[in-house]
């Protein structure tokens, strides 16, 4: 698993200032002042800037920065052919290394290419820049190529099925060595191609890569947080970061949200399994008498079904505090985008130092996959490296409550209105703050019984 992979290469390559590249860790012992003032000057920031908003601005100035744009032309359509051909053969590339190449993840260039090159590298151009994946996702490109049968897809379904499909892949991820073990990793990929193709084959391209697809829907909700991408001519479009989460058509129904707070409820998953709190639940837990291997899965869907939960809860409150004729439903709808900024943030704090430190390596594995060096080098990442964590998730959480601070003005027609339809979402945010820095601060443990 990946939260494994990073846990390695901290203790073997990078000391403490890796422990644990698939979870939310900075340098462990890094702090120097007591955890409980840490978290409380994290929260008080988020709800300062909430307060910041809300006595600075007016509706000129909000619709100043979020209508500003500058626009650029469309894209070649001979670039995105040679685009996907090029992802094409990266992915039979990365099938027939996995199986071919060196059993050792440092050395093996697909386990590098997954969770070094796309999953920590690409993943972050994605809402730092802009979302390419529709020009680079291999697997479109191979489900254009072939025909379809056009069934009738369930409206009904929505997005469930991607929600049922991240909260799967990331679980797989937490629980088998698929950053250890290339063979399976090849197995797991081949595995996801079967069931992408046929999908895709049975409903057609647009309506599974629209609806089902799980890492589609991902990239293009990161996509919004990126202060580049397309409008509805199609041309390239600069704006501010995070402008695009106001749209209301973003999230339009239960099943978005739920997708929306997946996102956010799985990067802190992968970060909570790699505490010592999870290690003392786990062992208590399966010591009562609950079997290991439902163990994962029930915590899984247990922090899933509270982080759903207390999110409507708050959607609920919001009525009642802007004193408003909308529903829980209508106000859910419209705040769930800001909750990507704070995802993205997690993301960041994750992986960056996963990518500084095994880029070397992953560089050398693809300069010659089957034969690539015995010691591959790695970067040894400065002791002050553990706070940048700290500050990608501080600045996701002030972009979420610009976000929420603008799409209540849009949303409420009085200012006070507005202001009072956010309070519910800013202690909400202070939360899941103190959540993210918590584990950002808590040293590293290897998850039992995996």
């Amino acid at each position: 698993m990946a939260g494994g992979f990073a846990l390695l290469a901290g203790t073997q390559f990078v000391g403490t200032a890796l422990a644990h590249g698939g979870g939310l860790r900075a340098a462990a012992g890094s702090l120097s002042v007591p955890t409980w003032l840490f978290l409380l000057t994290g929260g008080g920031v988020v709800g300062a800037s909430f307060l910041l908003a809300s006595f600075v601005t007016d509706r000129a100035f909000i619709r100043a920065v979020h209508g500003w744009r500058r626009v650029a032309g469309g894209r070649p359509d001979g670039a995105v052919t040679v685009t996907r051909l090029v992802s094409v053969a990266g992915l039979v590339g990365v099938v027939a290394v996995g199986f071919l190449g060196p059993e050792s993840m440092f050395r093996n260039a697909a386990i590098l290419f997954v969770w070094v090159g796309w999953w920590a590298g690409y993943v972050a151009t994605v809402y730092l820049v802009g979302n390419s994946w529709p020009a680079l996702n291999p697997w479109r490109a191979i489900a254009e190529w072939m025909p379809s049968l056009d069934r009738d897809y369930l409206d009904g379904l929505g997005a469930w099925p991607s929600v049922v499909g991240l909260l799967a892949l990331v679980w797989l991820e937490v629980v088998s060595p698929l950053a250890d073990d290339p063979r399976l990793l090849s197995w797991v990929v081949v595995g996801y191609s079967t069931v992408t193709l046929a999908g895709a084959l049975l409903v057609g391209p647009d309506r599974w890569f629209g609806s089902v697809d799980p890492v589609a829907r991902l990239f293009r909700y990161y996509g919004s947080v990126a202060p580049i991408g397309r409008n509805e001519e199609g041309s390239l479009e600069l704006r501010a970061p995070g402008m695009a989460l106001t749209d209301a058509r973003l999230a339009d129904g239960r099943d978005e949200v739920a997708f929306v707070v997946a996102i956010l409820w799985v990067t802190t998953y992968d970060g909570f399994v790699g505490t010592p709190l999870w290690s003392d639940i786990a062992r208590g837990t399966v010591g009562l008498g609950l079997p290991a291997a439902v163990l994962y899965p029930a915590g899984l869907l247990a922090g899933y079904a509270l982080f759903l939960g207390v999110y409507w809860l708050a959607a609920r409150y919001s009525r009642r505090t802007a004193e408003t004729y909308l529903t829980p439903d209508a106000i859910a709808r419209r705040f769930a985008p800001s909750l990507l900024p704070i995802a993205a943030g997690y993301h960041l704090a994750h992986f960056l130092g996963l990518f500084v430190s095994l880029s070397p390596a992953f560089l050398s594995a693809l300069s010659n996959p089957l034969n690539p060096p015995i010691n591959p080098s790695v970067v040894v990442l400065p002791s002050w490296f553990g706070g940048l964590a700290v500050a990608f998730v501080l600045l996701g959480h002030l972009l979420a409550v610009w976000v929420a601070h603008a799409s209540a003005y849009e949303v409420f027609p009085g200012r006070l209105q507005a202001v009072r339809s956010q309070y519910p979402f800013v202690v909400v945010m202070v939360l899941y703050t103190m959540t993210s820095l918590w584990i950002v601060s808590a040293p590293s443990a290897e998850p039992p019984f995996v």
